[in-house]
């Protein structure tokens, strides 16, 4: 992807969901309406669950937390405090020329995976199954998951990364709709690393 500027929001306590969206929504009109930069927020929700477009209800175990529908591609997935949550709104058709949402999602995997790399973790895509995974004691697990939406050819949601959340939480779902594989994070690897730590590996090997 070519440069262009970007604004790197944080946030320093977990956002309501609903206020998300609705930022994410402001952004991306003001982005397509040539009033408003791009942006990449870093941040936590609180204990949470999203359904994708292709999320199917059996995959709701027990909703043990509020739960939202949402137009991000993909299945059930948990947020919650410990979790990093990255939404980037990136004008892909200046970016790419030829916008190529396929060609993004592998942009973004390709970032996380180097972020992680930085902990010593070796991150992977594997066919069939969205997000990364990592080999644990246990087998593999995912630790970051992937979901996008594309308005006006301008992103909207991203990548979330587990750096040290309450992995009970995700009991509540099916994660991503796969049953075989569970999650990690980098707290359940042994890695002591903050969510500081997190946003400085995902800043020095963005190449949006």
């Amino acid at each position: 992807m070519a440069e262009r500027a970007i604004e790197w929001k944080t946030a320093d306590k977990p956002v309501p969901y609903g206020e998300a969206l609705a930022f994410m929504d402001e952004r991306v009109a003001g982005i397509h309406a040539g009033s408003a930069t791009e942006c990449i927020w870093l941040l936590e929700h609180p204990p949470l669950y999203t359904a994708g477009t292709s999320a199917k209800a059996a995959d709701l175990v027990e909703a043990r937390f509020p739960v939202f529908e949402t137009g991000r591609g993909g299945e059930y997935t948990y947020h919650g405090p410990g979790q990093r949550v990255v939404y980037a709104m990136l004008d892909l058709k200046a970016r790419m020329g030829a916008p190529d949402i396929k060609k993004y999602v592998c942009d973004l995997q390709d970032w996380v995976i180097a972020a992680l790399a930085e902990f010593d973790v070796h991150g992977v895509c594997r066919e069939g199954r969205i997000g990364i995974w990592v080999d644990t004691p246990k087998g593999e697990k995912k630790i970051a998951a992937i979901g996008v939406r594309v308005r006006h050819w301008i992103t909207l949601h991203g990548v979330s990364i587990n750096v040290d959340p309450d992995l009970s939480h995700y009991s509540g779902i099916v994660p991503c709709g796969i049953s075989d594989f569970g999650v990690t994070s980098l707290a359940d690897l042994g890695i002591k690393a903050t969510m500081s730590d997190l946003d400085a590996a995902l800043k020095r090997r963005a190449k949006f």
